[in-house]
């Protein structure tokens, strides 16, 4: 049986094992251990070495590492004690501008692995450099499995003011990953764990854009992600039927009710049903 795909990303500070031991219990498809922004500088070594006690062996839910900045000293340092352990499910990279990185990063680590390949890496496009190289990126090196937007950083490179003044960089992301052959990135996190009704609108703005699934930093942002992510009822129905009919006809052809199907119509019914089985 195939894993659920995720749809919520969790992101919790590496110095605070508690909080960590509580996010693997709170229902996240992925929990992000960041060793980056949410780290004071003093508290940086401590939150290195808590997170390799902790993936010393497999965790109940994938657990992914966000590392510190990639051009700086602490990087290297995480990489070394992070990527070799049996419980790191992914490596998150940072302010990523260039497929370079990522290449060098994927060296790095296949060289420290036991198994002598690198750890699944996803890289965060946080500012406009990242995201005018959106594609190269996406498509730099098979252990690349995703991108994603970092949106606070983007938001203070750009000087974007207001939700509206991203999509035009949201978009790019999206096509780039899909012209890539990656899913569908993750929306970035929603700053405000207050604001249940604001986030809820924003992921059905970030759907119908094409995302898929969102990243949180607070558990009880998690129903509200995942609810707004999943197929209605009446979209499975719609789902269902198309397959169905695919099923008994092959090529395009023009269901009962008068709506026109074709291959792209049924992979698009197809990705809906693989939702299902969370539900």
């Amino acid at each position: 049986m195939t894993s659920p795909t995720p749809l919520t990303w969790l992101y919790v500070p590496g110095d605070r094992p508690r909080v960590v031991a509580k996010a693997l219990l709170s229902g996240a498809d992925v929990v992000i251990v960041d060793l980056e922004d949410a780290v004071a500088p003093d508290r940086k070594a401590y939150a290195r070495e808590a997170t390799a006690d902790l993936l010393s062996c497999r965790q109940p839910v994938p657990v992914h590492v966000r590392v510190n900045a990639l051009d700086g000293p602490l990087a290297a340092r995480d990489l070394e004690a992070i990527a070799p352990l049996p419980g790191l499910a992914g490596l998150r990279l940072p302010k990523v501008t260039s497929p370079a990185q990522v290449t060098r990063i994927a060296a790095a680590t296949a060289r420290a692995s036991v198994s002598g390949a690198a750890p699944a890496l996803y890289a965060l496009l946080e500012t406009a450099l990242g995201v005018e190289h959106a594609y190269a990126i996406a498509a730099s090196h098979p252990s690349l499995r995703g991108i994603s937007l970092g949106e606070s950083d983007l938001c203070a490179d750009l000087g974007v003011r207001g939700d509206a003044g991203l999509d035009w960089s949201r978009s790019r992301v999206i096509v780039a990953a899909r012209a890539a052959r990656l899913p569908p990135p993750p929306q970035s996190v929603h700053p405000d764990i207050r604001d249940l009704e604001g986030l809820a609108a924003s992921c059905t703005h970030g759907r119908a854009l094409g995302f898929l699934g969102r990243a949180a930093i607070h558990p009880r942002q998690l129903p509200i992600i995942e609810r707004a992510y999943l197929p209605t009822e009446r979209e499975i129905e719609e789902a269902e039927t198309i397959v169905k009919a695919a099923t008994r006809e092959k090529g395009a052809q023009a269901l009962p009710d008068g709506r026109f199907i074709d291959a792209a119509v049924v992979a698009a019914a197809q990705r809906t049903l693989s939702l299902t089985n969370r539900r």
